[in-house]
């Protein structure tokens, strides 16, 4: 896929790549790129257990890596390309980030921040929903399966 065919499809591949990452290091999958001026300047994946920091999601990473990749803490002209809603915390820095756009694939129906709305986002952040979300979805439920032990079909 070229990044001109569909760029909220191809950025999401990537924070797919980061979420296949946590996977593999046993921890919940998701991934994070933040991209400004069609680059990724920022990346992340959960690492809640390898560095025993419950605040370590894969949003807060990428955001600071974004903001030593561009050397502030506004990230105004960015996009947010995440694989599950973010949840409250991260959606409050995404706020005070003021990112321009959120776009993440899997609904988050237990923690994910359209649960209380959109107030603690900055009033000008576009949310795009749904981009590859069943990709994104199934990434998370065959973690949850293998972790609770059942058997993961891979039957639609």
């Amino acid at each position: 896929m070229s990044i001109f065919d569909n760029p909220d499809e191809f950025y999401m591949q990537q924070a797919l790549r980061e979420a296949r990452i946590a996977r593999d290091e046993d921890e919940v999958p998701i991934g994070a790129v933040i991209v400004c001026d069609d680059r990724i300047v920022g990346r992340g994946h959960n690492n809640t257990e390898r560095l025993n920091d419950v605040t370590a999601h894969a949003e807060m990473i990428a955001f600071t890596s974004a903001s030593e990749t561009l050397g502030g803490k506004y990230l105004n002209d960015c996009t947010l390309y995440v694989t599950v809603e973010p949840c409250f915390m991260c959606a409050g820095a995404a706020g005070w980030t003021q990112v321009k756009r959120i776009v993440y694939g899997a609904p988050d129906p237990k923690k994910g921040f359209t649960l209380v709305g959109r107030q603690m986002l900055h009033p000008k952040t576009e949310v795009v929903a749904g981009v590859l979300q069943e990709e994104c979805a199934q990434l998370m439920k065959e973690f949850f399966q293998r972790k609770r032990g059942k058997a993961v079909s891979t039957k639609p």
